[in-house]
């Protein structure tokens, strides 16, 4: 019967009490229990490192001529399954969603499709276990069988990145064929798959002897083949023998972060390939449908498209005239329509209606002219920013009678609305910068007679030579022959500039002054491992992987960056197989690869006066270890290492030297 801790010191108060008289004693050592009773926190101790390790399965693991679809497999503590429909991997793989289950000790994995006959099973469970306590991962097992009479060994590995940027994608379903028919990856499910972790890694297991084809896929409907444009791939023409050899690798054991133990040799079978690269993409979404409309501000409509057209649409006012209605502003790929209204009268009016014909996919991806019938409806009513404007001007009005009463000078008339444009030179800029001014409407009327440019001569401003044109419907820019080190003035005069809506700028000024040599610095990069006739583009990116600058590399390979800001940057380049000045993806069914990617393998500092170079052969490291890790956003997986990392400091903690388990 289990004793309380009240009814022991009851006990031992009874027993105490007829051999003391005074108590005295018989108290002490109640108190001295109680205090040894209280219950505390353990002090320190070791997280448990040790992963959950199998102690029996049904069938037995690496079992031959299986013939039921229930594999059980048993561990040696409480154990969790995390995520198992997406982290556990069947091959061949399930067109009928296994049943995979976790409880205490046991994890069972129902079957519904059929077993294939002679054929080696694998239950790829990654990194899906771990322990229930500190939540440490068994990592990277496989349960396999076969329903013939021996299994297949043999592995495949490799990595797939993103081919725009080198990113290592994650989740990413790896599968091989033995079927060499570009159509098998339309029509047949992957024979054996795998998917990746962390670092774009895939190792896909139970590989029978032979020769395939790799291939990875975002399988979005889950039926293992290429059946949507907007699905993920990698492809290459590579066959894959698989095969394998003896080797040793060192093994470092460590006695905490900083102190070596040994460095000991550790035999194990080397599956080949191990290094199959696929370089993934998604094809360009062409299908083109009419996304929405809408009438953000009065004056002007919006139509954005899901993919642009060099066929613009053709619109007819059905409640209004619409000829010479309309200025059009489209985007650079003309996906994002606008078109401001040039009458005034058709600002006031509250809903347009027009009847617009355009190109739209139809269901074989085709393009076809369509005609829709659109509504477009002010977000709010004119009558009611009639009302605001009135209102507008009582209170105006009234500030005017107050500064008239106070003899203040006063207005008689509402001053307009000034038309303000933006400048984009602030302060100091480049040798080779350009000043744009972007308008908040299109221009009825722009006057370059009153735009000036002077560059200070001592005390004096001189008149400076410049250019000045239009660049899009709203935006203009300004260049000149900077010189390092002067200052400059850019001067407008009024009603230099007049929107379609009546609106005039008004006078402005802005000082500008043109960086010296010594605060910059230069990079020159010298191209090589590749063919140097196509058109490489080399591109500076920041910590953030986003471009800053990028310069074409000459018929030498030279990539030269001048008048570069003082910093650190990371390097990138493309090779423009097309020439047409941006990258481009691949197309599966036109055997069409993505434009080759590659990276400089380390950050490279730029500082004030120093020229900086750098040869680069873009082929000497797998693409694989090319981008650093410093600017890769998906990173690897960590959890072994945080749960070292923890039993480090608490060794320190402790005063002690930390020595793995097992050494």
């Amino acid at each position: 019967m289990f004793k309380t801790k009240e009814y022991i010191i009851r006990q031992i108060k009874e027993l105490f009490t007829p051999l003391h008289a005074g108590r005295g004693w018989g108290w002490v050592f109640l108190l001295i229990l109680a205090s040894c009773a209280r219950m505390g926190s353990p002090d320190g101790g070791w997280y448990d490192d040790t992963p959950p390790r199998v102690v029996s399965s049904t069938p037995d693991d690496q079992g031959v001529n299986v013939k039921g679809r229930k594999v059980t497999i048993n561990f040696s503590e409480y154990i969790k399954l995390d995520d198992p429909q997406n982290k556990v991997i069947i091959s061949p793989p399930q067109i009928e969603m296994a049943d995979i289950k976790a409880a205490g000790r046991r994890i069972t994995v129902d079957l519904k499709d059929s077993l294939k006959e002679n054929t080696t099973y694998t239950v790829d469970f990654g990194d899906a276990i771990s322990d229930n306590n500190e939540g440490n991962p068994m990592g990277n097992y496989t349960f396999s069988f076969s329903t013939g009479d021996h299994i297949d060994t043999l592995e495949v590995s490799g990595y797939c990145l993103n081919a725009e940027n080198l990113e290592p994608i994650k989740g990413l379903l790896v599968g091989l064929y033995d079927n060499f028919a570009d159509s098998a990856f339309h029509k047949e499910p992957m024979m054996r798959v795998s998917r990746t972790n962390g670092s774009g890694f895939f190792t896909i297991k139970g590989v029978a002897p032979g020769t395939y084809r790799c291939f990875a896929l975002e399988d979005k409907d889950g039926d293992f083949v290429f059946s949507q444009k907007n699905e993920t791939v990698g492809f290459n023409h590579d066959s894959i023998r698989p095969t394998w050899k003896p080797d040793a690798r060192p093994d470092t054991l460590w006695l905490d972060s900083l102190h070596i133990k040994d460095i000991i040799s550790r035999s194990y079978t080397h599956f080949l390939p191990d290094d199959v690269t696929l370089l993934c993409f998604q094809e360009p979404q062409t299908d083109r449908f009419l996304l929405k409309t809408e009438r953000s501000t009065p004056e002007r409509l919006g139509m954005y498209f899901t993919y642009g057209s060099d066929s613009l649409p053709h619109l007819r006012g059905l409640n209004f005239n619409d000829k010479d209605a309309f200025i059009l502003e489209a985007s650079q790929k003309n996906d994002t329509l606008t078109y401001w209204l040039a009458d005034s009268t058709l600002i006031n009016q509250d809903t347009l209606e027009i009847e617009a014909t355009f190109l739209m996919s139809d269901s074989l991806g085709a393009l076809i002219q369509h005609t829709d019938t659109i509504a477009f409806t002010a977000k709010t009513s004119y009558a009611k920013r009639l009302k605001a404007k009135q209102k507008e001007f009582e209170e105006w009005k009234k500030e005017q009678e107050k500064k008239k009463k106070r003899k203040e000078p006063y207005d008689s008339i509402m001053p307009i609305d000034p038309l303000m444009f933006k400048l984009s030179a602030n302060g100091s800029i480049d040798p080779n910068q350009r000043v744009f001014f972007e308008m908040p409407e299109p221009l009825s009327r722009c006057d370059t007679s009153a735009i000036h440019l002077a560059v200070k001569v001592d005390t004096l401003w001189n008149a400076f030579p410049y250019r000045f044109q239009q660049i899009g419907v709203r935006l203009y820019q300004l260049s000149a022959d900077w010189e390092m080190g002067q200052e400059y003035q850019i001067e407008i005069d009024s009603a230099a500039f007049q929107g379609i809506y009546g609106a005039v700028s008004h006078h402005r000024k802005q000082n500008i002054k043109v960086r010296t040599e010594d605060e910059y610095s230069s990079l020159v990069m010298e191209l090589s491992g590749v063919p140097l006739t196509d058109s490489i583009w080399v591109q500076l990116v920041d910590n953030g992987d986003k471009v800053i600058r990028q310069s074409l590399a000459d018929a030498d390979g030279m990539a030269e960056f001048i008048y570069l800001k003082p910093g650190s940057y990371y390097v990138r380049a493309y090779v423009d197989k097309n020439g047409n000045g941006k990258w481009d993806t691949g197309v599966y069914d036109q055997d069409l690869q993505p434009e080759p990617v590659y990276y400089f393998h380390e950050k490279i500092e730029c500082r004030q006066k120093w020229d900086v170079s750098r040869q680069w052969n873009l082929t000497a490291r797998p693409l694989f270890k090319q981008k650093p890790l410093a600017i890769t956003k998906q990173k690897p997986d960590k959890q072994k290492q945080q749960l070292k990392n923890r039993n480090i400091q608490r060794a320190r903690d402790m005063g002690k030297e930390y020595v793995p388990k097992g050494f």
